[in-house]
């Protein structure tokens, strides 16, 4: 036990600790000092700004350090939480004893500038600015202290670099889609057709798990329901099937207890294969990826003519609505619109892909 040498102040193993009741609450947290004096100046301070907040409204100062360690706290469950991280660690240097309420986009134009210096892409640079904005909206909008105040009051905008290089979507036409499915292995054709008639993600795909599958009786089909752990907005996705899907995942029953989709008795760990590779290359379509066969299953139902809200159900994108539970009439209307990207038909819009002619 440390020996209190000042009302609210605590020596623990070194260094100087609050620990005192100020304004009806108690505030127990370190000074980050071992000289007693620098201590109590830290605490007149932390009570002057209590004493701010509370009469006047007015923000305790908060570093952008100190909000990153918040995000990341709050956000262990996130899948892409490790590249958060490494992204933070990147900035650190640059933002992170800088206050919140004055840190904006010209604040990062040094670290910007150093990052293009470093050959970093623009991409990479631009997901590192997105970091930022998420935390500084966080602490906008939803982070309150015990005043009720946010952390910042509002949240600048941070725009993003140009990205000039960045890849398009690259929806297949049917002629291509049956060019590049016949070269496929057995088992990459399957998890490609049920890709493109179901608008799923490669790991929503190679992860695909029988538990998941839930009977509807009265429509005499099934979906699956994809925990959120498994998806990348952290939703759960209510994955509907035609009838093409439903075909392929009668297919692979009985192949293997867990998982939908294996290949000699082994998960798929990623569709993007050398298989897939040798396939796109063969047939003239090296810029293909699997991604694209959810683009082509979104351009299809648009195409088709569904309607904005059931196309953001279908290709599981975050929306206001609780995707997973649904009336029967408004399942009907999902397969029936799932329904419509089956085949080629006279009666259904055709979907016409525009191609860059390059002119030499």
């Amino acid at each position: 036990m440390g020996q209190k040498k000042t009302p609210g102040l605590v020596k623990r193993e070194g260094i100087w600790h609050v620990d005192k009741v100020i304004g009806g609450r108690r505030i127990c947290k370190s000074t980050g000092s071992d000289y007693l004096e620098e201590a109590e100046t830290y605490l007149a301070r932390l009570r002057e700004e209590i004493r701010q907040a509370e009469v006047y409204g007015v923000r305790p100062n908060r570093t952008f350090q100190q909000a990153a360690a918040k995000y990341v706290l709050e956000n262990q469950h996130k899948r892409s939480i490790a590249s958060d991280i490494g992204r933070l660690k990147q900035l650190m240097p640059w933002i992170g004893s800088c206050p919140l309420a004055r840190l904006h986009r010209g604040t990062l134009e040094s670290w910007v500038e150093q990052r293009r210096k470093d050959g970093v892409s623009v991409g990479t640079i631009n997901h590192g600015l997105k970091v930022v904005r998420r935390i500084m909206n966080l602490a906008a909008s939803e982070w309150m202290d015990g005043h009720g105040l946010t952390w910042i009051q509002t949240a600048p905008r941070f725009r993003l670099l140009p990205d000039l290089n960045k890849r398009q979507p690259y929806p297949l036409s049917w002629e291509e889609q049956a060019k590049l499915f016949k070269l496929l292995p057995e088992h990459l054709e399957a998890m490609a057709l049920f890709t493109v008639n179901t608008g799923c993600r490669d790991s929503e795909v190679c992860h695909l798990r029988w538990e998941w599958e839930v009977v509807v009786p009265s429509m005499k089909t099934s979906v699956f329901i994809i925990p959120g752990t498994q998806v990348k907005n952290t939703d759960e996705r209510l994955v509907i099937l035609n009838s093409v899907a439903r075909s392929v995942i009668s297919a692979q029953r009985g192949k293997h207890p867990q998982y939908v989709f294996v290949y000699r008795g082994k998960p798929i760990q990623h569709m993007l294969n050398n298989g897939w590779r040798q396939a796109r290359e063969t047939v003239g379509l090296a810029q293909v990826r699997v991604h694209d066969l959810k683009h082509t299953f979104g351009r299809r139902l648009r195409a088709a003519g569904v309607s904005f809200e059931d196309r953001q159900d279908l290709l599981g994108h975050r929306s206001a609505r609780i995707t997973t539970h649904y009336s029967a009439a408004e399942l009907s209307r999902l397969i029936e619109a799932a329904e419509t990207v089956c085949e080629r038909n006279g009666n259904k819009p055709e979907l016409v892909v525009l191609r860059r002619l390059n002119i030499a």
